[in-house]
């Protein structure tokens, strides 16, 4: 090439002289300090999902429990062996009269009951989770008395509330046997629930115990997850109204 049309280039040794020179401008320095301690966000979100990992698992077995059927005193709905989700908050309680110890009510109010709860009371069909009376394990049974109503079991007829015959398509069979005794009340204490099994001719329930207390429920049988052919949301019975 002749030296006329000879192109302006800079000498190799330019560039490397210069490398050093190269000006830091602000933003060059935020890039390099967000490359030195990039890693510590990683490391608190890390943290911050354990512990809320943790805290979900806690609300978790707070509110539900497992529990395993034993027997058959709720057959055909429930199979020995079948394992169950029950939600310990499903009746849970509480008082709203904290609130207004805070702003008492005005003159000639009736105060609210002293409990109230939260998530809705007891219906009949719910299947619970009790610790049963003079007895170290817990039983499960369907409610079917509720506070305050009359119930009564005709031997080989069915099951009448508030004189009014009960349909019953989730029972084995019509209980051969009559409760109450007679001359002896037929009536749900106030602060108690009447159950029994759906196997109505093989379970210990109200019949043989009475009406078990509401504070000795742990809560409603809500999912059954085992074996795979029973799984999903446990099925609730409709009624007429007695």
């Amino acid at each position: 090439m002749s030296p006329e049309l000879k192109p302006d280039i800079e000498p190799d040794s330019h560039w490397r002289q210069n490398m050093g020179q190269i000006p830091t401008t602000d933003d060059d320095s935020f890039s390099v300090h967000e490359v030195h301690v990039g890693s510590r966000p990683v490391v608190r979100e890390v943290l911050e999902t354990i512990a809320l990992t943790l805290i979900i698992f806690l609300i978790v077995r707070t509110v539900t429990q497992n529990f395993v059927v034993e027997g058959t005193s709720m057959d055909p709905t429930l199979h020995d062996t079948q394992s169950l989700i029950v939600n310990k908050a499903a009746y849970f309680q509480w008082e709203p009269t904290f609130l207004e110890r805070l702003n008492p009510l005005p003159q000639g109010a009736v105060p609210p009951p002293s409990l109230t709860y939260a998530f809705g009371a007891p219906q009949r069909g719910d299947i619970v989770v009790f610790h049963a009376p003079e007895d170290p394990r817990d039983f499960i049974k369907r409610i079917i008395g509720l506070p305050g109503e009359t119930v009564e079991v005709r031997a080989n007829d069915g099951v009448y509330v508030n004189s009014v015959k009960l349909n019953e398509p989730y029972i084995k069979d019509v209980a051969n046997y009559d409760w109450p005794d007679p001359g002896a009340s037929a009536t749900v204490p106030m602060d108690k629930i009447f159950v029994l099994g759906d196997n109505r001719r093989n379970s210990d329930d109200s019949h043989v115990f009475g009406p078990i207390a509401l504070s000795s429920v742990v809560g409603r049988a809500w999912i059954s997850y085992w074996p795979p052919e029973f799984m999903g949301i446990l099925p609730h019975p409709t009624y007429s109204a007695p």
